[in-house]
């Protein structure tokens, strides 16, 4: 069984540190806590039925878009920025 630290299991996933430790709070992955040099560091161990599930996760998660669906949401996306805007600049 192998044995991750937080950093680098989020380094082989292509995660953010912030989204791995959410999943080790959560108990979506078995964890240990080591006390080295004085610190207590958190390894991740990895098991293979898990990291499937994770992978099917993040897969699902990022699937691709195209270039045309992309520049769409993103146009849609600064519709609703303005709009909010206009509504802030209203208030004052």
């Amino acid at each position: 069984m192998e044995k991750l630290t937080i950093r680098e299991y989020a380094t082989k996933h292509k995660l953010s540190t912030f989204n791995v430790m959410k999943m080790t709070k959560s108990g979506e992955l078995k964890t240990e806590v080591i006390t080295k040099d004085g610190k207590e560091t958190v390894l991740i161990m990895i098991e293979e039925k898990v990291e499937e599930k994770v992978t099917q996760a993040i897969e699902k998660k990022y699937e691709p878009r195209s270039l045309k669906v992309e520049n769409m949401l993103l146009k849609k996306e600064i519709v609703r920025l303005k709009e909010a805007l206009a509504k802030c600049r209203e208030a004052r």
